[in-house]
């Protein structure tokens, strides 16, 4: 046999509260937290009537702490039960606020479980109306440690005599290099002065099309100069220069890029070309055997 019964207050049920728990709670009213002071000097944080390390009676003497607190622990609820204190996914945490040697137990609106580690600062928030209870705070959430700015930042390059004359041989499907008279090295892109020993270059060298792939890395990452992915990107001494430049090869699987490849450049048609490196689509294997470096 079984009978249901019902325990209940329809006029609620009414306690005292004392004089520890009745201060916290009126604190709270007024948008304050504070904790009550033990004989060993530990502030607890909520209070209670007597130090449950020694069963001594506290103090009587009140400190304000927090409003800050530092998680210490967490439990998140995925799916809030009526009488959660939030309609979301949010933690139930131990939260320790700055000024209190122990913990207070309340909701974390965090958005995720990964965004709430042990050691994450919380700040209160507060109801608009208060009525003296631990729900006066409606719950806690993480304080701003990072914020998401648009930027966008317009400039115009001004290319430098040098880069300029550069470029315009790339528009004519050259490639344009300066002579050190006296390091005798050769340099592409042309420059004005020798990177190695300083002194001023007057020499123009035109240069083939066609060089050996010293180094290089596979990008899986998309690019929209990049004919797909993964792609090639590489350091190519063009034949007769003494330092390599860097460009995208093509027309080869990326796992067939090697050190030593022949490569020549694969211009876009000559009435596409403006003054810009992206008349050069990439560099393609010549099918010659591999140079040794």
């Amino acid at each position: 046999m079984t009978a249901d019964h019902v325990l209940e207050f329809p006029g609620g049920y009414t306690r005292t509260t004392g004089p520890v728990i009745g201060r916290f709670l009126t604190e709270l009213r007024d948008g304050r937290l504070v904790g009550v002071r033990t004989g060993e000097g530990r502030t607890l944080v909520p209070p209670l009537e007597y130090d449950p390390a020694t069963g001594d009676p506290v103090t009587g003497e009140w400190v304000e702490v927090g409003p800050a607190g530092t998680v210490t622990a967490s439990a998140w609820v995925r799916r809030p039960l009526d009488g959660h204190p939030l309609d979301r996914p949010f933690a139930w945490a131990l939260i320790r606020l700055d000024g209190a040697d122990t913990a207070l137990v309340h909701a974390v609106d965090a958005g995720n479980p990964k965004a709430l580690p042990p050691g994450t600062r919380v700040r209160p928030v507060w109801r608009a109306t208060r009525t003296g209870h631990i729900t006066d705070i409606s719950h806690f959430a993480p304080e701003v440690t990072k914020i998401v700015s648009p930027i966008r930042a317009a400039y115009k390059l001004t290319a430098s005599p040098a880069l300029t004359r550069f470029l315009h041989g790339v528009r004519d499907g050259i490639f344009i290099g300066g002579r050190c008279a006296v390091c005798d090295k050769v340099y592409v892109p042309y420059r004005l002065t020798c990177p190695g020993c300083g002194n001023p270059i007057s020499e123009e060298v035109t240069l083939p099309d066609t060089g050996t792939i010293t180094t290089f890395a596979i990008n899986n990452l998309p690019d929209p100069r990049a004919p797909e992915v993964p792609f090639v990107s590489a350091y190519i001494l063009l034949d007769g220069a003494d330092i390599p430049m860097i460009a995208l090869v093509g027309g080869i699987p990326a796992h067939e890029v090697r050190q030593g490849m022949r490569v020549r450049a694969v211009w876009v048609p000559e009435d596409e070309r403006t003054l810009s490196m992206s008349n050069i689509k990439w560099f393609a294997p010549t099918g010659e055997p591999d140079v040794e470096l």
